[in-house]
C-alpha cells in the first residue's frame, strides 16, 4: 500500500515538474482547455439563469406550483352570494391549513388621465396574490393590511398608467379618477413594470374594493355608450399548495365547497400552474438537452485540439522517455506519468476556466441581459456547473494523455535513445 501511494504521489510530482519545465510548450493546450471548460461551465450557468427566467414568467401568469383555481356558479346561471362563497372558501382554507390564497376578479376599468379617458385592464386580488404570482414592484409597494381600510381604493398600476400620470412621486399619494356609474378617486401606491409587448394600461386593486365599485353579477352586455362592461364576473379563487398534496387538495376543496353551497351549485377545481400537465417530467428538459448538446460540442472541440498538441509534444520527448526507461522506469510508471502530465495541466486550466465562467455568469449585465428584467430571484452560480467543468477538464486530460502514454510505452528503449 505504501509503495502504491509513494508511486502515485511521485507520478503526480513528476507530472507537475514536467508541466513547469515545459510550460511554454503546453501553454497553448492549456489555454484551449481553459476556454473550453469556461465555455461549457458558462453555458450550464447561463442555462440555469435562463431556466429561472422562464420559470418566473410562467409563474407570473399561472402561479407557483402548485396553484389550484376554484370556480363556482349556480346551475341557474347566477353567481353564489359573496357572503356564502367567502365563508365556504375561508372555512376550507382553515381546515387544510392553506396559507396563500387569493380571490381574483377580472374586468375593465375606465380611467381618466390628463389627455383623456382610457380603458384599462383591471384585476381585483388579495394581498397574497403578489407572492403567488411573483408580481415585481418597481416603484412604491404592494398592498398592505392598512390598504383595505382606505376610503379611497388603493391601486397598483403598470408602468403604462404611471407614465400617463406623469410619473409622480408616490410619496405624494397621487390619485386617478375611475370613471363608472359613480366616479371614484383612487390612490396609486405602487407600480409594476409592463411587458415590452404590452402597451395597454392595467391595474390591480383589492378584491373587496373592486366589488364595492361594481357589484358582482352574471355576465352583462357591454354598454355601447361607455365602451366597457359595467359589471364584473364572479371571483375565481386560487390557493398555493405543496405540489405533492395538489391532487388530494383538489378533491377535498371541490367536495367541501360543493357541500357548503348545496346541490344547486357547480364547483370546479383545477391546477393551472406550468407544471400541472407534465406528468412528472421536467418542463425544462428540452432546454437542458439543448444546453447539454452545445456544451458537449464545445468540449469535444477542446479535447481534439489538446490531443493533437499532446502528440506533437510527445515526439519531442522520445529521447527523454528512452533514457528514463534505460534507468529502470517501468512501462506503467512512464504510462502514468505521461498521462498525468495532461491531467494535472488540464485540471489547473479547468480551475481558471471555472473562475472565468463564474465571473461571466454572475456579471450583473449578463444576468439582466438573460433575464430581460423578468427575474426577481437570480439563482446562485450552480455548483453542479463548476463540478461539471472540473470533471470535464479531468476527463479531457485523461483522454488527451492516454494516446501519447500508449505511444510512449510502446517505443523501444534503444530506438528512443537513438532518436
Amino acid at each position: 500500500m505504501k509503495r502504491f501511494l509513494s508511486g502515485t504521489v511521485g507520478a503526480f510530482a513528476e507530472a507537475w515538474q514536467e508541466v513547469r519545465i515545459h510550460k511554454t510548450r503546453v501553454m497553448l493546450s492549456l489555454i484551449g482547455v481553459a476556454v473550453a471548460v469556461c465555455a461549457i461551465t458558462t453555458v450550464v450557468g447561463v442555462g440555469a439563469v435562463a431556466e429561472q427566467s422562464m420559470q418566473e414568467q410562467n409563474e407570473t401568469y399561472g402561479g407557483r406550483p402548485a396553484n389550484l383555481t376554484l370556480n363556482a356558479s349556480m346551475r341557474d346561471g347566477s353567481a353564489p352570494t359573496t357572503e356564502v362563497m367567502n365563508a365556504a372558501w375561508t372555512s376550507a382554507l382553515k381546515r387544510y391549513d392553506i396559507t396563500y390564497s387569493s380571490r381574483i376578479i377580472s374586468g375593465n376599468q375606465l380611467m381618466q388621465f390628463a389627455d383623456g379617458a382610457a380603458n384599462a385592464v383591471a384585476k381585483g386580488v388579495d394581498m397574497n396574490y403578489a407572492e403567488m404570482h411573483r408580481v415585481r414592484i418597481s416603484e412604491g409597494s404592494w398592498f398592505g393590511p392598512g390598504d383595505s381600510e382606505r376610503l379611497a381604493p388603493a391601486l397598483v398600476v403598470n408602468s403604462v398608467v404611471y407614465d400617463r400620470l406623469g410619473r409622480p412621486d408616490l410619496a405624494t399619494h397621487p390619485t386617478v379618477t375611475l370613471v363608472g356609474q359613480q366616479n371614484t378617486t383612487a390612490v396609486v401606491i405602487g407600480v409594476y413594470p409592463a411587458m415590452s409587448w404590452d402597451l395597454q394600461p392595467a391595474t390591480y386593486m383589492l378584491t373587496d374594493a373592486m366589488q364595492a365599485l361594481v357589484p358582482v353579477t352574471a355576465p352583462a352586455p357591454v354598454d355601447p355608450n361607455m365602451g366597457w362592461n359595467q359589471s364584473q364576473q364572479p371571483p375565481m379563487y386560487e390557493a398555493w399548495v405543496p405540489p405533492e398534496l395538489a391532487v388530494k387538495l383538489t378533491t377535498a376543496l371541490q367536495r367541501d365547497v360543493q357541500a357548503a353551497l348545496g346541490d344547486g351549485a357547480s364547483v370546479n377545481v383545477n391546477r393551472q400552474d406550468y407544471a400541472a400537465h407534465n406528468d412528472g417530467m421536467d418542463p425544462f428538459l428540452p432546454m437542458k438537452l439543448m444546453v447539454g448538446g452545445v456544451a458537449g460540442l464545445v468540449l469535444l472541440l477542446g479535447a481534439l485540439g489538446l490531443v493533437n498538441i499532446a502528440l506533437v509534444s510527445l515526439k519531442q520527448r522520445i529521447r527523454e522517455i528512452g533514457i528514463r526507461r534505460s534507468f529502470g522506469a517501468t512501462a506503467g510508471r512512464v504510462f502514468f506519468s505521461v498521462m498525468m502530465e495532461s491531467v494535472v495541466a488540464t485540471v489547473v486550466a479547468g480551475v481558471f476556466g471555472v473562475i472565468g465562467a463564474v465571473l461571466i455568469v454572475k456579471n450583473p449585465f449578463v444576468e439582466n441581459l438573460i433575464g430581460q428584467g423578468m427575474v426577481t430571484d437570480f439563482p446562485p452560480f450552480p455548483v453542479e456547473a463548476a463540478i461539471l467543468g472540473l470533471v470535464c477538464a479531468t476527463v479531457v486530460g485523461a483522454l488527451a494523455g492516454l494516446l501519447p502514454a500508449l505511444v510512449a510505452v510502446r517505443v523501444k528503449v534503444i530506438d528512443a535513445i537513438r532518436y
